[in-house]
């Protein structure tokens, strides 16, 4: 069967670095820093200082009190991403066919705010006492099955739940889906809310952050002095049509994904396989999935953690793969500025692939200062870079060994 073209007709977000996405990608582009203190909670008895929080958002304010009592806030987030991702897609859901649209939307933690909070008031009034939104509020899947009841896409609605190759793996899996012919439309994406006291208690316990409290030397991916990931919470939704649907109500198009890898080292529950193999493989998949060429690559967002395993982990899967191309690639990573979105990173990251693409702008690797020798990439340092770039890949690699890529295409119609 002749394999269909997909193409990104809509994008929305809100992340730490802005509640849009012009608002996010002009901060992009000057290289913010969207990491500071907690404001949460008090975090006076904790080691951890620093997130990347959504700032200046009011849910209730744009999805209505009563409904956003209603929601823990990952699915908050999730359906402000969407709203404006819809918006900006301008599709007319009276003129489709809504049994031939669906929704992949992934959560690496889901609803863990409220995990907290109703144990919390069951410990002090018993558990008999819970709201009953409880349930609905924390299971993973909420978020997207909220946005196809508020669109009314009666296709395919799933939520992928692979830690934080989840946001990669949900836009994979709906490009392959229009792809194979099962629909036309895609909504997908993710979204995370784990800037709370259990959860960044347990990251810390595992040593997976950085404890630090200078917010620009805290996400700092490929340098030597990396220590761990900064939490970061948001939301990115991306809007895929097959081409012919998307040209037919002249849908303004973002970029082509042209390929999609996924797959797992079967090696830890959290690090990384020996020399980054799962890694390599994953984007030899992508790539061959493409039809494209590793030399042909221009540009890697990278998952990029500020973490010593995965950056050395993810340099050598790269020149594995690219071999002697790899000088030339440039290679960012721009949780330097979001901090870890978990869940939700992947597809937030597609988003700026795509602009990058889409603007001939290739975002930087803020607050790098010490090369390490075992990253020896040009990771576009500190400043953005203008640069044709034709064709990117988007990495992801998650706790358990998950690991997802896909490659999108500058759209030359």
């Amino acid at each position: 069967m002749e394999k269909r073209r997909v193409v990104i007709t809509g994008m929305g977000t809100v992340n730490p670095v802005g509640n849009t996405v012009a608002e996010s990608w002009a901060a992009v582009k000057a290289g913010a820093c969207g990491i500071g203190a907690i404001t949460w909670y008090d975090t006076s008895s904790m080691k951890v200082k620093l997130a990347g929080e959504v700032k200046g958002l009011e849910p209730a304010a744009l999805l209505g009190r009563r409904e956003a009592k209603k929601m823990d806030r990952f699915t908050q987030l999730a359906l402000i991403a969407a709203g404006e991702c819809m918006d900006n897609a301008g599709l007319n859901r009276e003129k489709v066919d809504l049994s031939r649209c669906g929704v992949i939307f992934s959560s690496g933690i889901g609803g863990f705010e409220s995990v907290g909070d109703a144990y919390q008031r069951g410990i002090e009034r018993g558990f008999d006492t819970v709201s009953p939104f409880m349930i609905p509020m924390i299971i993973s899947n909420m978020a997207a099955g909220h946005m196809a009841i508020r669109f009314g896409f009666q296709g395919m609605c799933s939520c992928v739940v692979t830690a934080c190759a989840g946001g990669t793996n949900a836009v994979g899996d709906a490009f392959r889906h229009i792809r194979d012919g099962y629909a036309e439309v895609m909504l997908c994406g993710g979204a995370e809310a784990a800037v709370t006291p259990l959860a960044m208690g347990g990251f810390t316990a595992m040593k997976a952050l950085y404890e630090g409290q200078d917010p620009l030397r805290a996400s700092i991916p490929f340098d030597a002095e990396r220590s761990g990931f900064v939490m970061g919470e948001g939301a990115g939704a991306l809007l895929l049509e097959e081409l012919g649907h998307a040209q037919a109500r002249g849908a303004s198009i973002y970029a082509e994904i042209t390929g999609y890898g996924a797959n797992c080292d079967a090696h830890h529950i959290t690090a990384p396989a020996p020399g980054g193999a799962g890694g390599a493989a994953c984007m030899s998949l992508a790539l061959a999935d493409a039809g494209t060429a590793p030399e042909t690559v221009d540009y890697i967002n990278a998952h990029g953690t500020s973490t010593p395993l995965n950056d050395s982990s993810e340099t050598a899967a790269i020149h594995t793969v690219f071999g002697e191309h790899a000088k030339k690639l440039m290679v960012s990573s721009t949780k330097s500025m979001t901090g870890h979105l978990l869940g939700a990173a992947g597809a937030v990251e597609a988003i700026f692939t795509a602009l990058a693409l889409k603007e001939g702008f290739v975002p930087a690797t803020i607050g790098y200062q010490l090369p390490d020798p075992d990253c020896d990439l040009d990771v576009v340092p500190n400043q953005g870079r203008q640069a044709e770039i034709k064709t990117a890949l988007s990495n992801s690699l998650g706790f358990g060994g998950h690991n997802a890529a896909i490659v999108l295409k500058k759209w030359e119609g």
